[in-house]
């Protein structure tokens, strides 16, 4: 899912404007590019690969249990597998890599490139004028540690009660849940 990237956007020329809102539409309430991917409806690879597990799980009598409105859960997943690549929010509005720090910045493709979480986690980094990262999601400080205690220690995760963040961090908004069709 990951590996598509952006390439699952159609921009046609003459509609930029109206490809552009349809593509925000999947980042509503500020949640992130990974949770953007998987509102996306017509990924028949994602949901091949779900049935395929759902019909593993079943063979080996697990029981699957998942609550489609519990975006935490999703995210603490996501930042399970790319808890290395972890980075915070600095006073200018860049990111700090957190393990082998280096400045990076939410690339502009990103949903979240306006709202600037306090904590992300990102895909991969590219390179063009500036460090970018891509496919990026917030997280909460806390699960660094407690899902990867072996690499992250608290001390990484600290929040100085002092510091004052960029206007548009620690917003608070709705966060709308996503929708699974049956069909």
């Amino acid at each position: 899912m990951l590996s598509v990237g952006n390439s699952i956007f159609y921009r046609p020329k003459d509609k930029q404007i109206h490809a552009d809102n349809a593509r925000m539409n999947f980042h509503l309430g500020d949640v992130g590019d990974h949770i953007a991917l998987l509102r996306i409806r017509s990924m028949k690879r994602a949901r091949d690969i779900r049935d395929q597990l759902e019909g593993l799980l079943a063979r080996v009598e697990i029981e699957i249990t998942s609550n489609l409105n519990d975006l935490d859960a999703i995210k603490k997943a996501i930042a399970s597998g790319f808890f290395p690549h972890s980075a915070k929010l600095q006073k200018n509005g860049s990111y700090w890599t957190v393990k082998h720090p280096q400045m990076v910045h939410i690339h502009p493709s990103s949903g979240l490139g306006q709202v600037l979480p306090r904590w992300v986690i990102y895909h991969e980094l590219v390179l063009t004028t500036k460090e970018y990262m891509r496919q990026v999601t917030d997280l909460k400080p806390k699960w660094l540690v407690e899902i990867a205690p072996h690499y992250n220690q608290l001390k990484d995760v600290e929040e100085p009660a002092s510091k004052k963040m960029p206007r548009a961090a620690g917003r608070a908004k709705a966060i709308c849940c996503f929708c699974r069709d049956n069909g």
